[in-house]
């Protein structure tokens, strides 16, 4: 995960302790000890993304589009870097080279869904209440599959 990738999620924890404020990019920055022009930079790409709503003028600012519940942890991170993708051939639109002559790109892929699947169940707001994200538990699928996975590692 890059810094601000890691950065986005810090701003956006400190949005969900406040989630019916408007608050103004340099009041964030202050809060969160970035530089406004860090914050900025990902406030606009939240707001691309659709995850915050923001409100020009002397009063405006950035408050959350939807509830911290409705948003999750895979979200943010497609919302700052792109889609996720553990390798460059487990993401959507590969680009390896060695693609045609490997035989891990399919394992990969599994391993990059079921990645995936954990950071859509985990919401902003757990993140934003660690004390509330005590065990991250993957649903029944994907428990199997990921066995599966350790005991038959040639088998798709």
């Amino acid at each position: 995960m890059s810094k601000l990738t890691d950065y986005g999620t810090v701003v956006l924890a400190f949005m969900a302790s406040r989630p019916d404020s408007l608050i103004s990019a340099s009041e964030i920055a202050e809060a969160t000890r970035m530089a406004v022009p860090t914050v900025s930079k990902i406030l606009k790409k939240l707001t691309v993304a659709g995850m915050l709503d923001s409100t020009r003028g002397a009063h405006g600012g950035y408050t959350l589009a939807r509830d911290a519940a409705d948003i999750s942890a895979a979200e943010i991170i497609d919302a700052l870097e792109g889609p996720i993708a553990i390798t460059e051939c487990s993401g959507d639109h590969s680009h390896c080279s060695f693609e045609s002559v490997c035989a891990l790109g399919g394992r990969w892929q599994q391993i990059n869904g079921l990645i995936r699947a954990a950071l859509t169940d985990i919401s902003l707001a757990e993140l934003a209440s660690p004390a509330e994200l005590t065990e991250i538990r993957l649903q029944p699928a994907l428990r199997r599959d990921a066995r599966r996975l350790r005991t038959n590692p040639g088998n798709s």
